[in-house]
C-alpha cells in the first residue's frame, strides 16, 4: 500500500482491541501497514494477535482495567506500547462500556463506572500519549465516541453523557495540540454488532425499531468502522482537527 492512507512504519495503540469495534480498527490499521499494540480485559487477545501478525506487522497486547484507572496506570499502558513497538504515533481510545437502566433506578456506582471507563481513562491515556506526541512534534489521537454523543438515547444516561463529553474532549485537545503537530479527532459509530448492542439485537421489538430507523437497514460490522480510523490516523487527515466522523448507516440523518 502506498499513498496518503499508508501507515507503514507507524506504531498504534488501540484500547479494547481484542474484540468488537476495537478489534476491527486494530486489524484495519494493520492492513494499512501499522504495527499495533492493544489492550484487553476479559477477551483473550491471542486470536487477534495472530490475525495482526498474519498481516505482516508487529503486534503486542497488555491487560488493562480502565475502571478506576489513574495517571500512573495510563502511563504504564502507553509505555508498554512504546516499548513493544519502538515508539508511538497513533492512539485509538476505543475501550468503553454501557449500562442500560431507567434513570430513576440507576445506582451512582454504575454511573461512576461508565464515566470512569468511557471518559476518565480516555482523558488519562490521551494526556499520557499526548505528552509524548507533543514532544516528538507529531501524532494522531482518535477517540471513539458514538451517535449518542449527539443524542440522548433511551435508558443510557451515563453512556450518552460520557460520549457527549468525549466529543468535547476531542475539541478541547485539538485546540491545544493542532499547532504542535498532533491531530485529535473522533469517530461516531452507529449501532454496531458488538457485545455492547447484544441485548438490543436479542430483543425482537427493539431490534426491529432500530433497523426501521437506520436508512441502511442493518447494523454495522466492526470492520466497517475501521476505514474512518485509518483515514484519521493517516496523512490524508493532516488538516482534520477536532472532527467527528460519523459512521452510522444514516442514523443521524434520519
Amino acid at each position: 500500500m502506498s499513498g496518503p492512507f499508508d501507515l507503514t512504519g507507524r506504531r498504534a495503540l488501540v484500547t479494547g482491541g481484542a474484540t468488537g469495534i476495537g478489534e476491527g480498527i486494530a486489524l484495519g490499521l494493520a492492513a494499512a501497514g501499522a504495527d499495533v499494540a492493544l489492550t484487553y480485559r476479559s477477551h483473550a487477545p491471542e486470536e487477534t494477535l495472530a490475525e495482526l501478525e498474519a498481516l505482516g506487522v508487529k503486534a503486542a497486547a497488555v491487560k488493562a482495567d480502565f475502571d478506576g484507572m489513574d495517571a500512573a496506570a495510563a502511563a504504564d499502558v502507553v509505555g508498554f506500547a512504546r516499548d513493544a513497538l519502538g515508539g508511538l504515533d497513533i492512539l485509538v481510545n476505543n475501550a468503553g462500556i454501557i449500562h442500560r437502566e431507567p434513570s430513576v433506578d440507576m445506582p451512582f456506582e454504575d454511573w461512576r463506572r461508565v464515566l470512569s471507563v468511557n471518559l476518565d481513562s480516555v482523558w488519562l491515556l490521551s494526556q499520557a500519549a499526548g505528552r509524548h506526541m507533543v514532544d516528538q512534534g507529531s501524532g494522531k489521537i482518535v477517540i471513539v465516541a458514538s451517535v449518542l454523543g449527539a443524542q440522548g438515547g433511551l435508558m443510557v444516561p451515563a453512556y450518552a453523557s460520557s460520549k457527549h463529553a468525549a466529543v468535547g474532549l476531542t475539541r478541547a485537545l485539538c485546540n491545544e495540540w493542532a499547532g504542535k503537530g498532533v491531530n485529535v479527532n473522533a469517530i461516531a459509530p452507529g449501532y454496531t454488532a458488538t457485545d455492547n448492542t447484544q441485548a438490543l439485537r436479542d430483543d425482537p421489538d427493539r431490534s426491529r425499531a432500530l433497523l426501521e430507523r437506520i436508512p441502511a437497514g442493518r447494523f454495522a460490522e466492526p470492520s466497517e468502522i475501521a476505514g474512518a480510523a485509518v483515514f484519521l490516523a493517516s496523512d490524508a487527515a493532516a488538516y482534520c482537527h477536532g472532527s467527528v466522523v460519523t459512521v452510522d448507516g444514516g442514523w443521524l440523518a434520519r
